[in-house]
C-alpha cells in the first residue's frame, strides 16, 4: 500500500530550544551586585521572576513587575493608564529578547530594587543540565526591607564600624550570617532546583 506522505521525507523539524544567558545587575549599587543566569528560552516570565528572588535571597514579600518598552508584566492590574499584563502568560522567546537592550525588573515599588537584565548569549541547550543555573555572581543581594538604595549603602558604611551604635544596630538585624561581600553560587542554584523548568 503506498502512503500519502510518501515521497515527501519527514515532517518539518521543530527548532532546537535554545538557553539565554542573562546577566542581571542591581542598578544603583556600588560596589556592583550581579548574577549570571542561563535560563531556557521557554522559561515564563514568572518563574524568572522567581529565579530573581532566589539569586539575590529575597523572600517575595513585596510586587513585582518586569518593563519591556512601553509593556509591563507582573502580577495583573488594570487602572487608568496603568496596565501590567500576567507574566504567567510570557514565555522569554515571546518578547524577542535579541532585539532588544535590556529588560527590567523592578522589586517593591517605591523604596524597592532595580534589577537590568540584558541578553549577553544565545546558546544551545544541554542535556543533563538543570536550568535555571547561576554560573557566577559578585557580593550578597540587598537584604529584604533594608530600606531602599540609599539605605543599604548607609548600612553598608555603618557595619564597617561595628563599635558604633549604629554599625551593632544594624549587624544586630542582620543577623552573623550575613557578609555583603559573599555570593554563594552553589547555595543559589539549590535554591533554583527547587524551582524546577
Amino acid at each position: 500500500m503506498i502512503s500519502l506522505l510518501e515521497g515527501k521525507g519527514p515532517g518539518a523539524k521543530k527548532p532546537a530550544e535554545k538557553v539565554f544567558s542573562l546577566m542581571l545587575s542591581v542598578v544603583g549599587c556600588n560596589p556592583r551586585i550581579w548574577r549570571r543566569l542561563l535560563v531556557r528560552e521557554t522559561m515564563w516570565l514568572s518563574r524568572l521572576h522567581d529565579s530573581i528572588q532566589v539569586a539575590f535571597e529575597w523572600f517575595d514579600y513585596q510586587t513585582h513587575v518586569f518593563t519591556l518598552d512601553d509593556l509591563r508584566y507582573g502580577n495583573p492590574v488594570r487602572k487608568g493608564d496603568l496596565v501590567i499584563e500576567d507574566d504567567r502568560d510570557v514565555a522569554l522567546a515571546d518578547l524577542d529578547l535579541p532585539t532588544h537592550e535590556k529588560l527590567l525588573y523592578n522589586y517593591q515599588f517605591g523604596e524597592g530594587w532595580d534589577v537590568e537584565i540584558r541578553l549577553e548569549k544565545v546558546l544551545e541547550l544541554e542535556k543533563g543540565v538543570n536550568y535555571p543555573l547561576c554560573i557566577a555572581g559578585e557580593r550578597a543581594g540587598p537584604p529584604e526591607d533594608c530600606g531602599g538604595l540609599d539605605a543599604f549603602h548607609d548600612m553598608l558604611a555603618c557595619i564597617k564600624e561595628p563599635n558604633t551604635d549604629l554599625g551593632r544596630e544594624w549587624l544586630e538585624w542582620l543577623g552573623p550570617a550575613y557578609d555583603p561581600e559573599a555570593c554563594d553560587v552553589e547555595k543559589i542554584n539549590k535554591g533554583l532546583r527547587k524551582l524546577g523548568k
